[in-house]
């Protein structure tokens, strides 16, 4: 079996994997899904979902920093990365000794080719296709019904938001919505007063990768005073795998306008 991967790698199997290694903790979600918790050997420690994960699996560091050695015991025969949630340099090391599929994503059809692909390579293509098209019928439901413009903080301190070229803003614009800083790149910082020019309807304040509480709400509040100001679960908008089942229902419970 032959797949390419996000990066145009070549991944080459000759059967279906039975020592996975997962440091993206929405894909290791996804995994479980499928059903291949029996063999996945490890996970980062930001892989909380599901429950279990760092019962039945060995905990391998973060998404930004591996544990080697502890990989190396593990024995994988693959490893599930992504090129935005790992480093670079712990991808191409862990690439000279191991079969690693490194997924870069940024709308739906990635998240899709994603699943499919990982179905594949795992050979559970029944489960994964039947997830994509779960997946597909509910992002229809939901496409272009919310309205208004929205600003989207993922950290505090220095304060940063979601613009373009990302997951988060693909779903915010197709539920309808309009990214306040999607005139930027990526993840900017900005200062009180840019924030502030951007007169957004709504603030969205994720719970991650930073996590935003209660506490906030009284800060943006004040900054944004004609704005509604929320938490959001940053899951629901920034997991690409079988998260993606529940976040349409999840978008649809945020008090936002609907169009009509």
């Amino acid at each position: 079996m032959q797949i390419i991967d996000d990066l145009n790698q070549t991944i080459s199997m000759d059967s279906a994997p039975q020592r996975i290694i997962s440091l993206v903790p929405s894909l290791t979600e996804l995994l479980f899904d499928l059903g291949l918790g029996d063999r996945i050997v490890g996970v980062t420690k930001f892989c909380i979902h599901p429950p279990h994960a760092q019962q039945v699996a060995k905990k391998v560091g973060g998404t930004k920093k591996f544990n080697f050695e502890q990989i190396k015991d593990l024995e994988p025969d693959l490893i599930i990365a992504n090129k935005e949630e790992n480093y670079k340099e712990g991808i191409e090391q862990l690439c000279q000794d191991y079969t690693v599929y490194i997924s870069d994503i940024f709308d739906l059809e990635d998240a899709v080719r994603t699943i499919l692909n990982i179905g594949r390579m795992t050979q559970t293509e029944p489960e994964s296709k039947q997830l994509v098209e779960i997946i597909q019928q509910e992002f229809e439901d939901v496409k272009d019904k919310l309205e208004g413009s929205v600003l989207y903080l993922i950290w505090q301190d220095p304060v940063m938001v979601a613009a373009s070229d990302n997951f988060i803003d693909f779903l915010l614009r197709c539920l309808g919505l309009e990214n306040v800083a999607g005139h930027l790149s990526r993840y900017p910082e900005l200062d009180h007063e840019t924030l502030r020019s951007l007169s957004p309807d709504y603030v969205f304040l994720s719970s991650e990768p930073y996590p935003f509480k209660e506490k906030h709400l009284s800060i943006y509040k004040h900054l944004f005073p004609n704005a509604e100001v929320m938490l959001v679960d940053g899951e629901m908008f920034s997991w690409y795998g079988s998260r993606l089942v529940h976040s349409p229902k999840y978008f649809m419970s945020l008090p936002v306008s609907r169009r009509r």
